[in-house]
């Protein structure tokens, strides 16, 4: 049996360019090139019908390594927590007051993105800061 080698993750959501364009900021990711056959995601989506317009997109690690992520719409809004979240990994290696402070900076540039902080966990040597994204998903700057 073989490994899996890439995988995505993809999430649920009311406006998928949007969503997608905001962990592109958070991540440094960039948008995933349109379906083969479309220069632009305007020129696919004018191919598609009406209601099917804006109704997925995606992004990806411009070094190739990270897994790519793709967002597509869904006519409920999110109701309870998320089972899965995304850990983005700004203080690894750090620890005290260091590790505190560079998630707090990190903090800051999200929320001028439109995150939301939900609560500090920290213990005096290990922190997380829990947030949220633009359509109130969880994520931990970790």
């Amino acid at each position: 049996m073989s490994s899996i080698k890439q995988f995505q993750v993809t999430f649920d959501c009311a406006e998928p360019e949007r969503v997608a364009r905001f962990w592109c900021e958070v991540l440094g990711y960039v948008v995933s090139p349109p379906p083969a056959g479309f220069a632009t995601w305007d020129a696919f989506d004018r191919s598609r019908p009406a209601e099917d317009r804006g109704s997925w997109f995606a992004c990806s690690d411009p070094s190739g390594v990270g897994p790519r992520l793709f967002f597509q719409r869904v006519p409920e809004g999110k109701v309870v927590k998320n089972r899965v979240h995304l850990d983005v990994r700004v203080g690894t290696g750090l620890v005290g007051e260091e590790r505190l402070a560079t998630l707090e900076a990190e903090c800051t540039r999200l929320v001028a993105l439109g995150a939301v902080r939900v609560q500090l966990l920290y213990d005096g040597h290990d922190a997380c800061i829990v947030m949220q994204d633009i359509e109130g998903n969880e994520f931990c700057l970790d």
